[in-house]
């Protein structure tokens, strides 16, 4: 019986595994996870898993009985340590070694982590699992309020600073560049962002390096390369990602720009090797760009492609890149990838609803849309069917 491995826990794996089937495969399908949890929701745990609207249950993508009736086998907390392409077998940690037929990397991102002195303190969290959110929910229990210093001013950063002022605690956030979302957004959305922040309290510090965490058993002060100095009763760190490739490099697949290359298909460089996810480098169709997209709309789509493929039927077309994040009342939908925009148009039609339209050589490329979903879907419509647009209004 042929068999299919999957190695990842998170919505590229699952939506693979269940679309593998669907889709006719008749043999085996094993997942292999590293955590112990079914796998999960992530972008809710800087959010309502935080803020303790709904527990972990709630944050399963399927539920046991699914995978049961699917016959996908689950093997959990098995982490993998090597693939052997000419072999086509994989080994775990614990020694174990499978065969596969076809194999599919969904093995996702790992957080940056602090280098500094003092990183290695207590009460410094990052946010990437469930077991980070509880760690950190841990103590916030009581009821007094804490100081809690966001290092990074990326949309991880901003989402939990808005779970946490809502909690009433007390947040600074320190990012190095001049100001926040400095790599992903215009500095209108970028603006709108920070003042929305500010008017709950939020003290945002830019332009500013961290050189250093203090205390005696655990995070006291946060040191920064100005001279100024912050008080913390806990640091939560986020700075960015970098994909998990090292499984994929040492087997001998193509890897560059920090992503597993794969083509349309999502196959690498050995066609009974797939990948998909954050993981990946591929040629974003729309924008012609080989980049690395890390959301949840891609890691699906490419499962579901990789998953016909492996089946040997027609897959899905693409759907334009697109982006969300929920801070405080505002709703922000991002349409397109606004690399190397040359023209803005911003349309703010009141307090809380801005669209910044962008446009490159007369075309419209992106759409950052907060509380306005006619215009984003508006913008993805455009987005999805190119045509020259040029910049003298916005889009009709």
């Amino acid at each position: 019986m042929a068999r299919c491995i999957i190695i990842g826990g998170g919505h590229a794996a699952a939506e693979a595994a269940f679309n593998l089937r669907k889709n006719g495969w008749q043999g085996e399908i094993i997942l292999f996870s590293a955590e112990q949890s079914l796998p999960y929701h992530r972008p809710p745990l800087s959010k309502q898993y935080l803020s303790g609207k709904i527990v972990a249950q709630q944050l399963q993508i399927k539920p046991q009985a699914a995978y049961d009736k699917a016959h996908i086998d689950l093997q959990l907390g098995c982490k993998v340590k090597t693939i052997s392409p000419t072999l086509k077998s994989i080994e775990c940690l614990n020694g174990d070694v499978w065969q596969y037929d076809k194999l599919l990397l969904c093995t996702g991102s790992q957080v940056r982590k602090l280098t500094i002195p003092g990183s290695d303190l207590s009460q410094v969290f990052y946010i990437k699992t469930i077991g980070d959110i509880e760690r950190i929910a841990e103590q916030l229990q009581n009821q007094r309020s804490k100081k809690v210093v966001m290092i990074g001013g990326g949309y991880i950063g901003l989402e939990t600073a808005a779970v946490l002022r809502t909690l009433a605690h007390q947040v600074t956030i320190i990012e190095q560049n001049p100001r926040i979302l400095e790599r992903v957004a215009a500095p209108p959305l970028a603006n709108f962002i920070s003042q929305l922040h500010q008017q709950r309290g939020v003290n945002i510090v830019t332009n500013t390096q961290i050189t250093a965490l203090s205390g005696s058993n655990k995070v006291e002060h946060v040191h920064c390369s100005n001279g100024q100095q912050f008080a913390a009763d806990l640091v939560i760190v986020g700075i960015g990602a970098t994909a998990n490739v090292q499984l994929a490099y040492d087997a001998g697949l193509l890897v560059e720009q920090g992503g597993i290359v794969v083509d349309q298909h999502c196959q690498t460089t050995d066609p009974n090797i797939f990948a998909a996810g954050d993981c990946t480098l591929a040629i974003e169709p729309f924008s012609g760009h080989a980049t690395r997209i890390e959301s949840v709309p891609n890691a699906i789509s490419q499962a579901k492609i990789a998953a016909a493929v492996i089946c040997a039927v027609p897959p899905p077309k693409p759907p334009v890149p697109w982006f969300w994040s929920d801070q405080y009342d505002c709703k922000i939908q991002l349409a397109g990838l606004n690399f190397g925009y040359d023209e803005l148009i911003v349309e703010h039609n009141q307090d809380k609803q801005l669209t910044v339209w962008y446009y490159k050589e007369q075309q419209l490329i992106a759409a950052d849309c907060v509380n306005n979903v006619k215009n984003f879907m508006r913008a993805k419509k455009i987005l999805a069917q190119p045509a020259i647009i040029k910049a003298t209004s916005q889009p009709q």
